[in-house]
């Protein structure tokens, strides 16, 4: 079995292998999980792998410069570029078993937008575009949609038309492709997963687990920031798919 480090790549070069598309990043990750599960990376049934939302109430979530490819506002702090503002970000997180049990486990992050390594180890993913020392706004402070990757796939869908002006024109030159539709014929629920919101009440770790993992849990679960490391930590995926 590979170890995490001489599975991370340059990310230029590893994520050529995979279809991307500039700004139409929602669609990327659907087609990066298909992918990951037929090339062997990930469990055929993708039940090792969770989509990550990271948005907030104000459409603006903070990183750390230099990281991300694209940015949506940028601010500055003492003459110095201090970060990059996103409306959304998505990615899949993979929790992956290095062993016959869970307490030989990995997790890695599979970001197409980002300069780090592809994939990255969760904590130096979070520390490299977190940075937990670098406070941000309450306005700005992010909040992350996980999701069942075998959920996602079936449920997901878009009709492209967040891309569009107020005239129809374009913002970004769309995919090729067809857009994406879910099995249940849904052509357009991106905005059920973009909206996050700060979670009301106090849900205990094992309890989100436990949810995330159920099949009718179609926009699976919200997290608080201080929560995700904990969170991917306590994750089982054996037998994931089998309640």
């Amino acid at each position: 079995m590979a170890t995490e480090s001489s599975e991370a790549t340059s990310s230029s070069e590893a994520i050529s292998e995979f279809i991307h598309t500039p700004f139409y990043c929602e669609e990327n990750i659907y087609f990066l999980c298909k992918k990951l599960c037929e090339n062997g990376k990930a469990n055929a049934d993708g039940s090792d792998l969770f989509v990550v939302f990271i948005s907030n109430e104000k459409k603006a979530v903070g990183f750390l410069s230099n990281v991300f490819t694209k940015f949506v506002l940028l601010i500055w702090d003492n003459g110095h570029l201090a970060a990059s503002f996103k409306k959304c970000h998505s990615m899949y997180v993979q929790r992956k078993r290095d062993g016959d049990d869970d307490e030989t486990s990995s997790t890695l992050v599979w970001d197409m937008d980002s300069s780090l390594p592809f994939p990255s180890p969760l904590d130096s993913y979070l520390s490299e575009t977190t940075r937990p020392s670098f406070e941000l706004f309450s306005d700005f402070q992010r909040f992350y949609r996980v999701v069942h990757a075998p959920v996602f796939l079936r449920g997901f869908a878009s009709d492209r038309s967040h891309m569009k002006d107020s005239a129809g024109n374009w913002n970004a030159q769309p995919p090729a492709y067809e857009p994406v539709v879910a099995e249940d014929g849904t052509v357009n629920n991106l905005k059920e997963y973009m909206d996050i919101h700060a979670p009301t009440e106090t849900v205990a770790i094992d309890e989100l687990t436990k949810m995330v993992l159920r099949q009718d849990q179609k926009h699976g679960v919200v997290l608080k920031e201080s929560q995700v490391k904990e969170f991917f930590s306590q994750l089982n995926v054996t037998n994931a798919l089998s309640d």
